[in-house]
């Protein structure tokens, strides 16, 4: 009968759209949480972020003089944000971004965490430094080095990831000349101006700093990258203002090398 017709009952959810959407959740799960701790455990880094956009940054496209120890890429690049753009495809690459931020997370952030432990215990950093990590993607080098007690720590790279990465692009960092103590990077073969990244990171850091590099020798990168590193000696020479400390043979993430080097103290002025 009319009246005992039963409602018709919703229509269920599809579940393969959810089943899509949940390494996204995770993602933002995973910053929601570390973003929690790092709030309760410090402050922010109190470290000034200059605006910047690409139009007032770019060099010219125009690329560094051949060098018998840096090979240069061929690129089709009309201009500078043509470069940048194809930076971006790796960075904001949802698989990449979703493996770094769940598979590689906790990988990454120990391993660098050894690494920076063993640098502390070098004396080259320490709980009180203020420090840098270049190209830090979504910030497993920034976690590691807060992980440690190094809280005054903050990344850059091109597409930020709060609040361990701000937005900055390596060849003109966002910082005030002399701002950090530490500095690291491992993404010396995505520069497409050598030089530049080198003079960037030597401008940023304090008299005295420290600046770790792990790069890749005689070995080519992926399709992201600007050049090849053929010896050492051609990333130590861009380094005109430093001393170095010491080179060795390391196994990270691919790349076989780490370079630390140490910003000259001014001289004294004469009276």
């Amino acid at each position: 009968m009319p009246g005992d017709a039963k409602p018709p009952r919703a229509a269920a959810l599809p579940a393969r759209p959810l089943l899509l959407a949940l390494p996204f959740l995770s993602l933002l799960l995973l910053l929601f949480l570390y973003a929690s701790s790092s709030s309760r455990s410090s402050a922010v880094p109190a470290v000034r972020v200059a605006s910047s956009s690409s139009s007032t940054l770019a060099p010219p496209l125009t690329l560094p003089p051949p060098s018998p120890h840096i090979r240069m890429r061929r690129s089709g690049f009309r201009s500078y944000d043509d470069y940048l753009r194809h930076q971006l495809n790796k960075t904001l690459d949802p698989r990449l971004r979703r493996v770094w931020a769940t598979r590689d997370w906790r990988r990454k952030v120990d391993a660098f965490a050894r690494a920076f432990a063993q640098l502390r215990a070098d004396g080259l950093l320490s709980n009180a430094s203020r420090a840098l990590c270049v190209g830090a993607r979504l910030g497993q080098e920034v976690a590691a080095l807060r992980q440690l007690g190094v809280r005054d720590a903050v990344g850059i790279d091109l597409a930020p990831a709060p609040p361990l990465v701000a937005r900055g692009d390596f060849h003109a960092q966002p910082f005030p000349d002399d701002t950090f103590d530490f500095e690291f990077s491992n993404v010396f073969d995505h520069a497409l101006y050598p030089d530049r990244f080198a003079a960037e990171i030597e401008r940023t850091l304090r008299p005295g700093g420290v600046a770790v590099l792990h790069v890749a020798v005689h070995r080519r990168g992926d399709k992201y990258s600007a050049n090849d590193l053929l010896n050492v000696e051609g990333l130590v020479g861009l380094f005109r203002r430093s001393e170095v400390v010491r080179i060795s043979k390391v196994d990270a993430f691919g790349l076989d090398t780490e370079v630390i080097l140490r910003k000259k103290r001014s001289p004294p002025s004469s009276p």
